[in-house]
């Protein structure tokens, strides 16, 4: 009944003001652990299902679009859910309080990683919180999966095959996400006539070249090299958060040579066991290879991209979305998009959960998080670092 409501009032007064919405993003950007697809289904759960401020449809079509575009998912979502009733204001400052809490913490993280040359008891805490973040993620995934998908064969097929692909090549294929799309399109809603985008699709197009005349130029200094290379990272990668860390691994690591091995298992690391998206990695090597202007401009650099390619087509989306066909369209990304997080789940798994411990760890996470519908998530990370902390000096010393 809340999503009716807030679809009907889509074109007047929104139930809350861009103070809340700014709030509530500045608040998840610092207790919200469990990556791009915790993050999602946290607002769902706080914004659809409980507040009542987004309506099904519009998140659905946010969610598309952060699956469509390059970038992370999660900070695209938070962007276009700024944007539904508070425009260009709402995603610039709903971006922005997602983004600085967990800044701001891999910043002080740093400054404590380079002072004391390396963070040992960091991979004892990363040891437990990693197990409970897939507990998290698996029970965010079912959770989308029972809200979105239903019981339509097309769907349960489109879901099914996109969650076997992940798990089979480890990776997100926006293809995957753009015929699925498509396909229900044509099944569901199929067009009397082609369409072909008029001249109010020239800025949304036009951003990728963009992107790729700054990828081609040149600069000697550290912090133009910096601003570059992320400015690739964010343009160019699909996927959930994570999917960035094979590219970064290539850049930072292997081309440039800005950080060993462990330097960056330990940026990872940092990523995972702060809150809100995973991507604010960057800020961490940014600020290994060259301080607080290296941790900004590598910060800025990502996110930038992935904040135009949100603001760009989202009129077009707000403008078309409750069309047949492109709900149809929207619906079938969707149903892949779902798919590709709940097979990220065992990916993901795979490396975290690698003894008798840890999947102990993941499944008392999920029934608590079952069991109890209220109980925080910050509450279980810190007591799975605790419990991390306690079995890597304890038990597996």
């Amino acid at each position: 009944m809340a999503a009716q409501t807030m679809t009907d009032m889509d074109k007047t007064t929104p139930g809350y003001s861009l103070r809340d919405i700014v709030l509530y993003f500045l608040k998840l950007g610092t207790w919200g652990f469990g990556g791009p697809v915790a993050l999602a289904g946290y607002m769902h759960r706080d914004l659809v299902e409980r507040k009542g401020w987004i309506s099904e449809e519009d998140y659905k079509e946010g969610l598309a679009l952060a699956q469509l575009a390059p970038g992370p998912l999660a900070a695209q979502l938070g962007i276009y859910i700024g944007y539904v009733h508070y425009k260009i204001p709402g995603a610039t400052l709903t971006g922005l309080a997602f983004v600085l809490p967990s800044f701001l913490m891999v910043l002080a993280l740093g400054f404590i990683y380079t002072l004391y040359e390396g963070i040992p008891w960091m991979q004892a805490v990363f040891y437990g919180v990693g197990a409970a973040v897939i507990g998290i993620i698996a029970m965010s995934a079912y959770k989308l999966t029972k809200k979105s998908i239903g019981t339509d064969k097309w769907l349960i097929g489109i879901y099914l095959l996109s969650a076997v692909f992940t798990v089979a090549y480890e990776t997100e294929n926006v293809w995957l996400f753009l015929g699925a799309g498509i396909l229900y399109w044509l099944v569901k809603s199929p067009p009397k006539r082609l369409w072909l985008p008029g001249r109010d699709a020239a800025p949304s197009v036009l951003a990728v070249p963009l992107f790729q005349a700054a990828g081609s130029a040149t600069s000697g200094g550290t912090l133009w090299k910096i601003a570059l290379y992320f400015t690739k990272a964010g343009a160019f990668v699909f996927g959930s958060g994570l999917a960035i860390v094979p590219f970064l691994y290539g850049g930072v690591v292997k081309e440039y040579a800005w950080l060993n091995e462990q330097q960056f298992m330990d940026a990872v690391a940092v990523a995972m066991i702060t809150p809100g998206p995973v991507v604010i990695t960057v800020g961490f090597i940014g600020y290994l290879v060259s301080g607080f202007p290296g941790a900004c401009v590598a910060a800025f650099a990502t996110f930038f991209p992935c904040y135009l390619f949100t603001i760009l087509p989202a009129p077009y989306f707000r403008k078309y979305g409750k069309h047949p066909g492109i709900k149809a369209f929207v619906d079938g990304v969707t149903a892949a998009a779902i798919g590709a997080i709940s097979g990220a789940v065992i990916v993901l798994g795979k490396r975290s959960l690698t003894d008798a411990w840890t999947i102990g760890l993941a499944a008392i996470t999920i029934l608590v998080l079952y069991r109890f519908r209220n109980i925080p998530e910050p509450l279980i990370i810190l007591l799975a670092a605790i419990a991390g902390i306690l079995l890597k000096t304890i038990v597996t010393p």
